[in-house]
């Protein structure tokens, strides 16, 4: 096992490179007919390309070097960066030769071609049919069924890529209206969804359900240092970072490094420029969701942040806080 430690072309720190084979020299492996594999130091992912281990390293880093000038958004790798590029230009270069439907993907046209033009129900599941009286329509990837043929086309977007609802904020796209209207709450900050027994508030309902999960204690894991409850294990081991110190998301643009890819992710909206949290009554955007639901208060009139001393009431807690040195200072 050697270790090889070299300047990265992309990035500006250095990387230390895992190299596994039998032989010492990787020219000695090429001759002796074995394989030389380049490791991740993370994640243990093995690659048989250096050049392919630089790329993921990219993920570990949260190095996007191709940046969306139009919302924004990010990528490692550039034919990643082509593919979205297409949302915004229309372009679809890969097109059907029986019908002429036309996609953004290669991947996307290969599934519309096995879905539409090439499957065949068996004589086993025609046979299926005529016994059950129902009509089955299956997906010729998954072999999954569903009962309406509307239902089988929704479907299909998964494999296909076919996206019919897009944001008009960021251009990312769904393969149903609800998964749009789910996405726009992150963009004007709407939390439907309340926990009943604690009162906290969610943009989507998965997140709800994951959190009533802490108060049941259904599958719940929870930090041994500072006993924070989770209802994923994955959320744990992220959490760890916080008192483990450990930095894992780094901004390729100024070096500097998180514990959280959120946090990570909200900075680089510094570099970007990017506000995806827009007021829905002014059209005011914002780069973070908290500074979001501060200025929803301007509209609503609520002042949650209370003096106990004087009872003067303030839209944030750094405005109540600059108001209590007021108090300090007639003390003195």
């Amino acid at each position: 096992m050697a270790f090889i430690k070299e300047e990265s072309e992309d990035m500006n720190t250095e990387e230390a490179f895992r190299v596994k084979h039998e032989d010492t020299e990787e020219q000695t492996a090429q001759k002796t007919g074995t394989r030389s594999y380049f490791t991740c130091q993370q994640c243990d992912k093995r690659y048989t390309k250096k050049g392919n281990l630089k790329v993921h390293i990219r993920v570990h880093a949260g190095e996007t070097p191709y940046t969306c000038t139009q919302c924004g958004k990010g990528f490692y790798q550039q034919g990643s960066f082509i593919v979205h590029m297409r949302i915004h230009s229309g372009e679809k270069p890969f097109s059907c030769q029986q019908c002429g439907k036309c996609f953004t993907k290669k991947g996307t046209l290969k599934c519309h071609i096995e879905h539409s033009h090439q499957r065949k129900k068996t004589q086993y599941e025609r046979h299926l049919d005529f016994i059950t009286g129902e009509k089955s329509f299956i997906c010729s990837q998954t072999q999954k069924s569903q009962k309406e043929k509307g239902s089988l086309k929704v479907h299909m977007r998964i494999h296909t890529g076919e996206s019919s609802f897009t944001c008009q904020q960021c251009g990312k796209c769904f393969i149903q209206k609800g998964g749009l209207k789910s996405h726009m709450c992150v963009h004007t900050g709407e939390k439907p969804y309340n926990c009943k027994l604690c009162g906290k508030s969610f943009t989507h309902k998965r997140s709800l359900n994951s959190h009533i999960k802490i108060h049941t204690g259904e599958s719940s894991f929870t930090c041994k240092l500072c006993e924070k409850s989770f209802s994923r294990k994955e959320s744990v081991k992220k959490h760890m970072n916080i008192h483990t110190g450990v930095k894992p998301y780094v901004c390729y643009q100024c070096g500097k490094s998180f514990t959280q890819k959120p946090t990570l992710s909200t900075h680089m909206r510094g570099h970007t420029g990017e506000k995806p949290y827009t007021c829905n009554l002014c059209g005011k955007s914002f780069s973070q969701k908290g500074n979001l639901t501060i200025h929803m208060r301007i509209h609503t009139g609520e002042k949650p942040f209370v003096c106990v001393q004087c009872g003067k009431s303030y839209r944030s807690k750094v405005n109540l806080n600059c108001h209590m040195k007021i108090h300090s200072q007639k003390l003195f």
